[in-house]
C-alpha cells in the first residue's frame, strides 16, 4: 500500500478516473494495526480493481480534517477526484466488512463508469 505523505500527493492518487481507496490510519491505533496481518492479501487479490493508499490521520491531517475522518482505520473511495463511497466509523473492522466495502466501491466505481 502506497503510502501518502502529503495532500498534494493525495490530491494526485485521487484524481485517477480508476478506482483509489485511501485507508486512514495512526501508528498509535490498535484498531488499524488488527487489520495490518491480512491488508497485504485483500489488496493483492484486488489489484486489477483498484489501488489502495494509506493516509496517516496525523501526518496528512489537512486531509483527514477535510473529509471529517473521526473514526479510523477508515477507508474512502475514490475515482477521478470526487468521493464515491465510504466506511468510515470507531468501530474494529473485521477483514469480512473490509471485503465488502471494497466489492461494494468496485460495484459503485463501475456502475458509474459505465454511465460515462
Amino acid at each position: 500500500m502506497q503510502q501518502i505523505r502529503t495532500k498534494a500527493d493525495f490530491d494526485r492518487e485521487i484524481a485517477s478516473p480508476g478506482l483509489t481507496v485511501a485507508v486512514f490510519r495512526a501508528d498509535w491505533c490498535g484498531d488499524c494495526h488488527f487489520i495490518d496481518p491480512f491488508m497485504p492479501e485483500v489488496e493483492e487479490q484486488r489489484k486489477d480493481q483498484l489501488n489502495l493508499i494509506q493516509v496517516d490521520v496525523e501526518e496528512v491531517e489537512e486531509v483527514s480534517q477535510e473529509l471529517n475522518i473521526l473514526g479510523i482505520p477508515s477507508f474512502v473511495a475514490f475515482s477521478n477526484g470526487k468521493e464515491l463511497i465510504r466506511f468510515v466509523n470507531k468501530a474494529r473492522k473485521s477483514r469480512a466488512e473490509i471485503e465488502t466495502f471494497l466489492d461494494r466501491a468496485a460495484e459503485v466505481h463501475s456502475q458509474l463508469a459505465g454511465r460515462n
